[in-house]
């Protein structure tokens, strides 16, 4: 009986034991979920309830590059083009995070899916508008500039929480070197990202002489107002081109770079900080302030630009823009429409809509 009785003893302690230690690495389990949840505490710039639609391609193996492009529903044709002139021009593990607006994600769909497109491997995620409330002025002047998917950039860590480094390009563009050049660029210690001067890249050179100060800070800024002149920032430093970004997401989280972004965009809304030499640029001037002096740079053909500026694509020759690995119709004139210069290089890497919708504009039509 003696006996018994220590075995059964011992098996209840056993048990307990073991309810305690279950018990514990649930706790433990949930903590960690909570963590690592996305929307533990943290109000995203997306819909996080949208399932995301990851398509994997095997081909393609190491590390993941990834690149952020926005996918507005009138310009739709841009991103496909400039997707597919990525992937085509790889071989690369390019992931692309495709941000969009809730209106646009079924013809996003089915581009991607009915067309050669569909073994890329992605991601779609919905934009909140309201995230950017009090954030833009309400001036009439500035509402068409002001599309929410512009400001998709300023939140890239949040879309791409898991890597350390990212690719962030505009609709308007076409790549023709190979992305993992631009992504193995070196980022200087400190830098939360990369961009491509307008004073020193190949494509500013005699082409927007002119044109104001379009490549300088004053041309963004307002000079003249007491939030502008306390940064003791000089008016003629060189600007850059968000257009094309190379982030350090890990850099860009610890110095707070997008809450530092939201702040100087809500007070323009109060003090009217930005130029009106370029009636246009919205986006611009927070990133030209917060990283004054503070960003490395991309080398020059890997952002040749102004093809979209009157006249100025026409500067180049045929010669310079076969050699550029990127190029960027920055400025009125897209190349899906009647009158941008080079419209066949676009041409080439545009896949026809399934749906119909979309087709781009040409003389001959």
């Amino acid at each position: 009986m003696t006996l018994r009785r220590v075995n059964l003893v011992i098996l209840v302690l056993l048990a307990v034991a073991f309810l305690i230690v279950v018990q514990r690495n649930l706790l433990n389990l949930s903590d960690f979920l909570h963590k690592e949840s996305p929307d533990a505490g943290l109000i995203l710039p997306f819909e996080s309830e949208l399932s995301l639609d990851l398509r994997r391609e095997s081909g393609r193996k190491g590390e993941e590059i990834p690149v952020l492009i926005t996918a507005a529903e009138d310009r739709l044709g841009a991103v496909v083009a400039a997707m597919n002139s990525v992937y085509q021009n790889s071989k690369a593990n390019v992931v692309f995070t495709i941000v969009t607006l809730n209106d646009t994600v079924g013809h996003l769909k089915v581009w991607l899916s009915k067309t050669s497109l569909k073994n890329i491997k992605h991601k779609i995620v919905i934009f909140k508008p309201e995230l950017l409330s009090g954030k833009i002025s309400k001036d009439p002047q500035t509402l068409e500039a002001a599309k929410p998917l512009t400001f998709a950039r300023f939140y890239l860590p949040a879309y791409i929480p898991e890597t350390e480094k990212a690719i962030y390009l505009d609709d308007d563009v076409i790549v023709q070197g190979d992305i993992q050049e631009l992504y193995e660029t070196s980022l200087k210690p400190g830098h939360a990202a990369a961009f491509s001067n307008d004073c020193d890249s190949a494509s500013a050179k005699g082409i927007i002489r002119g044109a104001g100060n379009q490549n300088n800070y004053i041309g963004f800024l307002d000079f003249k107002k007491e939030a502008i002149k306390k940064l003791g920032m000089r008016a003629n430093t060189c600007s850059f081109n968000p257009g094309v970004i190379l982030a350090n997401l890990t850099e860009w989280k610890n110095q707070n770079i997008t809450q530092q972004l939201e702040h100087w965009m809500e007070l323009n809304t109060q003090e009217d900080l930005y130029s009106k030499t370029l009636a246009e640029s919205i986006t611009t001037p927070p990133l030209l302030i917060v990283f004054y002096k503070r960003h490395s740079t991309i080398d020059p053909l890997w952002h040749v630009r102004h093809l979209g500026n009157t006249g100025a694509g026409n500067r180049y020759s045929a010669q310079f823009v076969k050699a550029a690995k990127l190029l960027h119709w920055n400025g009125h004139y897209k190349p899906w429409g009647r009158t941008s210069s080079f419209s066949d290089v676009w041409d080439k890497w545009y896949i026809p809509d399934p749906m119909g919708k979309f087709s781009p504009v040409r003389r001959h039509s």
